[in-house]
């Protein structure tokens, strides 16, 4: 079972849509290991991929610092 996300309203926004990390990675076009590694902290997206994923899971406003830095 994959871990669940480091931050809370991500973990919340992939709850809610009921989204797969798989189905996540394909609709941003990453594969499902980096989408993993991004919403776990242990990779810094970029600017595109927070976007993306902020994107696909309804997520607005969200800061670009703490565990949201991009690189």
């Amino acid at each position: 079972m994959a871990p669940n996300p480091q931050c809370s309203a991500l973990a919340a926004a992939k709850d809610k849509k009921g989204l797969s990390y798989a189905q996540i990675a394909n609709k941003i076009g990453q594969n499902e290991q980096h989408v993993i590694d991004v919403c776990t902290g242990k990779v810094t997206p970029t600017e595109a991929e927070f976007n993306a994923l902020a994107q696909v899971l309804g997520i607005q406003n969200v800061p670009h610092q703490g565990v949201h830095q991009t690189a």
